[in-house]
């Protein structure tokens, strides 16, 4: 019941007498944007006039976080308020033509796997988001949502795309990690596999050589006229700007012509204005609807850039990384009650958004679910001046990637503490040294043993699967 009066109390503070309706909720989760990819950001190369007028309008945070480096671990933590390791979903999922295979006993896999050359096993990673987790449209569905989900799902093949967890629509969603292609029909034709040399999965080709930001706006748009008379939910997760750095020839152009910076693709650049443009679409047809004022819009992305086709700078590093560059992230909130042109640098991760809508939307937290979230209301309603109280932000990324190795994460207050299974702890103290040029572990024993025994006790917490040494290396 206290969710729902701070829902109300929330609507007469922006709105009065108009209460009464429901709020519609639009979340952006674009792939691969790094923190530095948006001109609000402090991008001096690439263009986004939309986004920089959401930021105007909403609150704008500084220190918003993936949940992890990579993408799908944080998108079953967006569409679940639980972390990762608590999933069991903590790499991103094979689909089934990179050899993902679903068993035929439908069963996750389980266990560990490892080369007789590296120090750890490491739990293999799941092939799917389970069934059983509670998504945000399964919890709005109760309450009257329609729910509809466009573009990148990547938590699982078949049984579990995203149709079979409570979206009423799913334009683009299936088991790829990126497109076959970003030109209408979407496909690859020489391909080896017949599902890439079809296209996407539930977005059949219709205006050949449309591109696909655009495709995904035009469904978007008709989501939005066709149920705006009720209360909506539209998940709306851009294919871009994920490799292949395919883009509109006209654009990348305009972009050829700009004086470069340490951001100098002009493919990327045109990209990233594709993806303004989808979130433009939206914010317009909302506004002309007269449904803008009573629609939340939370614009995030799934991980930190990738280096190369973008510069994370400032930031050390970038997506797949541990470091901040693969990790922190642009978040942008517009909605009732958020003063336009606020800032934030409240730490927020991927796990918060479901408890924010619940909330907003006047619903109880899924109940026997344990939610690592906090709700952003109250600090949205403050302007960023009342704080969560939270102790801590947790990651957990338990398999070899890059060197050296798994990882686990805890941010308290300042403090970053990276611990490297399989090479030395990492501390840096992220108000003085955003870079993390300065590893302050040898220096600081103490702080090291204090996170460490912290980040460790969260883990077994959670029932995070840990790496485990291995008997075959010699």
């Amino acid at each position: 019941m206290k969710a729902f009066f701070s829902a109300i109390l929330l609507l007469l503070l922006a709105h009065g007498a108009s209460a009464a309706k429901p709020l519609n909720f639009v979340l952006i989760l674009v792939d691969d944007l790094g923190w530095m990819d948006l001109a609000c950001q402090g991008s001096k190369y690439y263009e986004t006039p939309h986004l920089d007028r959401l930021a105007a309008e909403g609150m704008r945070f500084t220190d918003a976080y993936a949940a992890c480096a990579v993408c799908s671990p944080t998108r079953a933590a967006v569409q679940t308020g639980r972390y990762p390791g608590r999933l069991g979903v903590t790499d991103w999922i094979r689909s089934r033509f990179q050899g993902g295979k679903i068993p035929e006993d439908k069963k996750n896999p389980s266990g560990y796997t490892g080369g007789r050359n590296r120090r750890f096993l490491v739990p293999k990673n799941a092939l799917w988001m389970e069934s059983s987790e509670v998504t945000i449209a399964e919890l709005l569905k109760p309450a009257g949502y329609v729910s509809c989900h466009i573009g990148k799902w990547h938590l699982g093949a078949d049984d579990w795309y995203p149709q079979k967890q409570g979206y009423d629509f799913n334009f683009g969603g299936c088991d790829y990690g990126q497109p076959p292609n970003y030109f209408d029909p979407f496909s690859q034709p020489k391909h080896r596999h017949p599902m890439i040399r079809a296209g996407i999965p539930h977005l059949p080709g219709r205006k050949k050589g449309q591109y696909l930001s655009d495709r995904e706006a035009e469904e978007a748009v008709a989501f939005i006229e066709q149920h705006k008379d009720k209360p909506f939910f539209l998940n709306m997760d851009n294919y871009a700007v994920h490799t292949p750095i395919q883009a509109k020839v006209e654009v990348t152009a305009k972009y050829e012509k700009k004086p470069k910076t340490n951001q100098k693709s002009a493919k990327y650049a045109a990209m990233v204005e594709s993806v303004d443009d989808c979130a433009g679409r939206i914010m317009e047809t909302l506004e002309q609807h007269g449904i803008a004022e009573r629609t939340v819009i939370i614009f995030t992305s799934d991980n930190g850039g990738l280096q190369g086709p973008t510069n994370n700078a400032p930031l050390r590093s970038g997506k797949g990384y541990a470091y901040e560059g693969g990790i922190r992230v642009p978040l942008i909130v517009k909605g009732p009650g958020v003063e336009g042109g606020t800032t934030s640098s409240e730490p927020v991760t991927s796990v918060d958004y479901l408890p924010t809508i619940a909330e907003m939307a006047g619903l109880d937290l899924p109940k026997g679910v344990e939610i690592d979230g906090i709700s952003l209301v109250e600090h949205l309603k403050s302007n960023g001046k009342k704080p969560l109280g939270r102790e801590a932000i947790y990651w957990h990324f338990p398999h070899y990637r890059h060197n050296p190795g798994p990882y686990s994460i805890i941010r308290q207050g300042p403090w970053k503490l990276i611990h490297f299974y399989d090479g030395p702890m990492e501390l840096y103290n992220l108000k003085e040294d955003l870079g993390e040029k300065k590893n302050l572990a040898s220096a600081m024993p103490g702080k090291v043993k204090e996170l460490d025994a912290q980040l460790l006790a969260h883990l077994k917490s959670i029932g995070a699967k840990m790496p485990k040494p291995n008997p075959e290396k010699k």
